[in-house]
């Protein structure tokens, strides 16, 4: 009772506040207020990417981070917008709100707290595994993917024209036709900002180099009534605490929002866990995953509350945070305040920051997504994982950024089916120590003669039974010794109880003995026992025969009766602990270890 009402559970990151040390102070102010230069400019740059004012953005900020730093795990980690998942939500609502600003952001709210329940409802189950789901080579073309669908969008800002196209190809087919119509004075702007970003980023690299290239550009606009020439601005910006507003839009419209909410929860919790475990490796500890799903929950609850959009981990605030030496989640709470302040009363100079100089930070922000050359890396590493980031690359570009997460998804989930269906197997053997190794992997083992030693590297289930027996049974047919016993690793395969497993291994047990060859299966021995009685197995003599460990398996399938063990006969009669076997691959005891037997030997009973 007293862990379920502990702070440590329910706000982590306000339990390692309240342990706060003092020399931790200088650093973390000084992270907090770099966090805040780096955040302003992107903030305001990716609500534009969502379709949204430039006020949201900061608001998408404020409330967040405060909030993870009292629910979050992670000392290093800054939420906050972030280019994928602004990407994301532009695709879903753009469509649905028909040109209508005000329901495109009552849209952009709703499916803000929508991922966010999604989030609160996968900690309350534990997903945090899900962190694990979409593996590294799917991720990895998802972004990139995700970055050139955005770089090419943000070219109508850079050129100063308007894309009629909804689809990356269909823009990319009519590049030609676009680029006749771009606006001079827009493009002059864009290249200000560019150059501007670059020689901060090469002389000045500990300036926020996004937020110097908005000022300078904002200063010309403003000094040379740059509006004049038609140069597109934020324009006016409001200030001041946010004015709730109910959704007013039809509640079919929410219908349409449910599943991309959830496709949004998983690639926004997939990108924060690689960024927050990252930087917690680097800085000696561990974060829990299913806590930091709940804090990624509540802190898209407090971006919709504070009617903002979905946010995200942000991979270069968090960057800018552990370069300047932030200690503790107070940083976040310190670069909250500082936007809260801008916030409320200095909206006024964002008005003349000119769109333009926006497009260009948010391609300089989309590069730092791409990997090719660790795409291409692949190729020679892992061809498999390669072509499953290209499929997953180009379906993003072809078919969309919302259906491409459908399929990166759907590929992850295809992947461990794969994995689990179609596992790798192999025939162990024995050395000349007495020690059970792989066959194949060490030319020292030798196969048992007359006993064929298999293991299957997955758990038996419904769906990979059928696939277990054929192999087992296409094995022995292809064995030249005819081996006249099967021995079954059950510690590697055996992991839960299904009627289906036990019903494949019934038909497997009669169609060994029909073929003359005894089953036996090593470890698991209390367990399996259970499992097969309860199947209506037999077990004993003229059933399975069950042993404890590999080791006596292969010492009492040889015809031996001399102890393994000074309490061999208590071993082989008594179950196991749960999990417990011998561990394999490892040097036994001199008294243990086995030799390999004669062909004589090989056609032994076993006990």
């Amino acid at each position: 009772m007293r862990d379920f009402f502990s702070l440590e559970r329910w706000l982590p990151g306000l339990a390692a506040l309240l342990q706060y040390q003092r020399a931790w102070l200088v650093p973390d102010l000084r992270a907090g207020l770099s966090v805040a230069a780096v955040a302003l400019p992107v903030a305001i740059a990716y609500s534009e990417l969502a379709g949204v004012g430039a006020i949201v953005g900061l608001y998408s900020c404020i409330l967040p981070m405060l909030v993870y730093a009292l629910f979050g795990t992670s000392r290093q980690l800054i939420v906050g917008p972030d280019a994928a998942t602004c990407a994301v939500i532009a695709a879903v609502v753009t469509p649905l709100a028909a040109g209508d600003a005000t329901r495109h952001w009552q849209l952009v709210m709703t499916m803000t707290a929508m991922t966010g329940f999604w989030c609160l409802i996968a900690s309350r189950f534990k997903l945090g595994v899900l962190a694990d789901f979409l593996s590294r080579p799917i991720l990895m073309g998802l972004l990139n993917g995700v970055a050139i669908t955005i770089m090419v969008g943000q070219l109508s800002k850079i050129f100063g024209f308007t894309f009629s196209e909804r689809y990356l190809i269909e823009r990319i087919l009519n590049g030609t036709h676009y680029i006749t119509q771009t606006h001079l004075p827009t493009l002059g702007m864009s290249l200000t900002a560019l150059l501007t970003l670059l020689l901060a980023k090469r002389y000045k690299p500990a300036w926020p180099s996004s937020m110097v290239a908005m000022v300078v550009t904002a200063a010309l606009v403003w000094a040379f009534d740059l509006g004049r020439f038609d140069i597109a601005t934020l324009g006016a910006i409001g200030s001041g605490l946010p004015t709730f507003q109910m959704p007013e839009f039809p509640p079919g419209l929410m219908r349409e929002l449910v599943l991309p909410a959830l496709n949004l929860a998983m690639v926004s919790f997939v990108s924060m866990m690689l960024t927050a475990r990252s930087f917690a490796a680097k800085n000696g500890y561990e974060i829990d995953a299913d806590k930091e799903f709940r804090a990624l929950g509540m802190a898209n609850l407090a971006a919709a509350a504070s009617q903002g959009f979905a946010i995200s981990g942000a991979d270069s605030r968090t960057a800018v945070n552990d370069a300047n030496g932030g200690k503790s989640q107070l940083v976040s709470i310190i670069a909250a305040a500082v936007i809260a302040l801008v916030t409320f009363y200095l909206t006024s100079p964002l008005q003349y920051i000119p769109t333009a100089a926006l497009g260009v930070v948010l391609v300089m922000a989309s590069l730092s997504l791409t990997d090719f050359r660790g795409l291409w890396a692949l190729r020679n590493s892992d061809r498999a994982a390669f072509w499953l980031a290209i499929v997953t690359f180009i379906s993003v570009l072809a078919m969309g950024v919302i259906p491409g997460i459908t399929l990166a998804v759907l590929l992850g989930l295809f992947q461990f089916l794969r994995n689990v269906m179609r596992p790798t197997d192999q025939l162990l053997g024995m050395d000349d120590e007495g020690v059970v190794r792989t066959l194949g992997d060490n030319e020292q083992a030798k196969a048992i003669p007359g006993i064929l030693v298999y293991r299957f590297n997955s758990p038996l289930t419904y769906f990979n039974a059928p696939y277990f027996k054929r192999r087992v049974l296409a094995l022995l047919v292809q064995d030249p010794r005819s081996p006249k016993c099967l021995v079954i690793d059950a510690v590697a395969c055996f992991t839960h109880q299904d009627i289906s497993v036990m019903s494949m291994v019934g038909e497997l047990h009669k169609e060994l003995k029909r073929r003359g060859i005894h089953m036996v299966m090593a470890g698991r021995h209390g367990q399996m026992t259970h499992w097969l009685q309860q199947a209506g197995i037999r077990v004993g003599d003229e059933g399975i025969v069950l042993y404890p460990d590999m080791y006596q398996a292969l010492r009492m399938t040889r015809g031996y009766r001399e102890p393994l063990f000074k309490d061999a006969e208590e071993q082989a009669i008594s179950p196991e602990p749960m999990g417990a076997s011998w561990p394999r691959d490892e040097a036994l005891p001199d008294s243990a270890r086995l030799t390999l037997p004669s062909e004589q030997e090989a056609g032994a009973t076993p006990a």
